[in-house]
């Protein structure tokens, strides 16, 4: 954890917002994944790797009550937590690499738009996997890059994912509802294409 810990605090010390190709002012497709879902506004929504991303601002602003955001760099939180304010305050935060993630809870709605795929060992995808499988009572939207995405990104590796590929990763718990391909235009106007899924709980995996 310390060496991927460094990495991204140096990322989150050393670059703005717009010098980062994964920014988004605004993550419609996230958003219109997690709409889709008609959720109660009292569900427990956990972003994975959400840095300071703005969904969970947009989240607050639709109503919902009880988001958690998780990343492992203290610098990227940090950032979240001043540009929110007050509003931070009603945010439940997580400093941890997800792979060590413990919850404490569960929650209806996984939310992962590129962290899952820069983990490229198979112990790392089962450990993600494990985690998701017990903490997970409704619903996964995971964002990866296709198979048209980069092999890199902030200067590591990155897997890359089909329809099939991601669908078989967390076929164990979870039975995939959509998919679509998305193309993100970065900051600075490269193109990096996306998949999107939604997934919901297999609830026999539950028993």
């Amino acid at each position: 954890m310390q060496n991927d810990q460094a990495h991204w605090d140096k990322v989150y010390l050393t670059r703005q917002p717009n010098e980062l190709s994964w920014t988004q002012k605004n993550p419609a497709i996230s958003l219109e994944f997690i709409r889709h879902l008609n959720l109660p506004k009292s569900s427990g929504i956990i972003d994975i790797g959400g840095g300071d991303s703005p969904l969970v601002d947009y989240l607050i602003n639709d109503g919902f009550e009880d988001i958690t955001v998780l990343d492992i760099s203290e610098y990227a939180l940090d950032r979240a937590k001043r540009r929110m304010g007050i509003k931070a305050k009603s945010v439940h935060w997580e400093l941890t690499d997800i792979t060590e993630f413990k919850p404490a809870r569960h929650y209806d709605l996984w939310h992962d738009r590129a962290t899952f795929h820069f983990l490229n060992q198979p112990e790392q995808i089962s450990k993600y996997l494990d985690i998701a499988g017990r903490c997970v009572d409704q619903y996964l939207i995971i964002g990866t890059f296709s198979e048209q995405g980069p092999d890199k990104c902030s200067g590591l590796p990155v897997m890359k994912y089909s329809v099939d590929l991601l669908e078989k990763q967390f076929s164990k718990n979870f039975i995939k509802l959509n998919c679509i391909n998305e193309d993100h235009r970065t900051p600075f106007d490269t193109n990096q294409n996306f998949l999107f899924c939604s997934f919901k709980r297999n609830l026999s995996s539950l028993q």
